[in-house]
């Protein structure tokens, strides 16, 4: 089961340069992400989120391999990838994976102009490793799926203590 950590920032640039710092700590095989998110609030007072989580595109890519499969069965594979593609995009707009969209709406809409969160959904991480190298950006705890003392742990090692 994955759990949920979401993390407040000084401004958006800090925020994206977490995400990037998570694609490099999943390739050297220290964090794996089932889906994150970033939302930021700007000095206007507008929201915006961006979901790092594409359904879509990943139902297009599945559909047109399927398509195009049972494409070669009929000797119509190009038709077969098409027809895929089209209905893997529609299944994947339609699928809700991850973290909840309207969660993270709602945790966003609390933000402070010129303020930003990340939203992660941690299928396994190693935590020390991880909080070090999150250390330097600053990082609050807005909220988590963590239980009481997992989280005072993690609020603690992110602010040095």
């Amino acid at each position: 089961m994955a759990d949920l950590v979401v993390l407040g920032f000084s401004d958006k640039e800090k925020a994206e340069a977490v995400l990037r710092l998570a694609k490099d700590l999943s390739r050297q095989e220290l964090l794996d992400l089932e889906d994150s998110a970033l939302a930021w609030r700007t000095m206007d007072g507008k929201l915006h989120v961006r979901q790092t989580f594409s359904t879509t595109k990943t139902g297009a890519v599945g559909g047109a391999l399927w398509g195009t499969l049972f494409g070669m069965l009929f000797l119509m594979p190009v038709f077969g990838a098409a027809v895929g593609a089209a209905t893997g995009a529609v299944a994947g707009r339609l699928t809700d994976v991850g973290v909840n969209d309207a969660f993270v709406k709602e945790t966003a809409a609390a933000l402070e102009p010129g303020r930003a969160a990340v939203f992660a959904l941690v299928r396994r991480s190693t935590p020390d490793r991880v909080r070090e190298a999150l250390r330097p950006f600053g990082p609050s705890v807005i909220r988590t799926s963590l239980t009481k003392d997992r989280e005072e742990e993690l609020v603690q090692a992110l602010q040095g203590g």
